[in-house]
């Protein structure tokens, strides 16, 4: 039985294309392109070394191409949503006790936290609102 050797790139395709799905190595896929590409060749009746260099051509010009559009999407998405404490950086609380350098307490979005000014000689009384500027372990830092 001789098979084609159409056959044999879209065989080393999909043998490229599953160590893309298990690893997500997106460079798996490229490559698995440009075998693709190569049996396209192969059926039109190119010889192998048209067949190679295509293979070689289109996987090399994706990662080229592909791979730096990638890393620069992916630089330029940051977390969609804060959560946890992260969440809590920027919103405003209401002073419960008074907030020194030392320390105090504060309602943040409903919970009662321990809370310490950002600037030591700050001091802030029960009722006025203040920004959360981080999280300190348990404590709101504020100002």
């Amino acid at each position: 039985m001789d098979i084609d050797a159409w056959v044999w790139w879209l065989i080393g395709a999909v043998g490229l294309g599953i160590p893309l799905v298990l690893t997500a190595m997106p460079e798996f896929g490229m490559f698995s392109a440009g075998a693709v590409a190569a049996a396209v060749v192969a059926a039109v009746g190119g010889g192998s070394v048209a067949q190679v260099l295509v293979f070689a051509a289109v996987s090399v010009a994706l990662i080229a191409v592909v791979r730096p559009i990638a890393a620069r999407h992916r630089a330029q998405q940051g977390p969609r949503f804060a959560s946890g404490v992260d969440a809590l950086k920027g919103r405003q609380a209401v002073v419960v006790e008074r907030v020194d350098g030392n320390g105090g307490r504060i309602k943040l979005a409903g919970e009662i936290w321990s809370a310490r000014a950002f600037d030591a000689s700050m001091s802030y009384e029960q009722g006025q609102q203040v920004d959360v500027v981080e999280i300190d372990g348990a404590t709101a830092v504020v100002m």
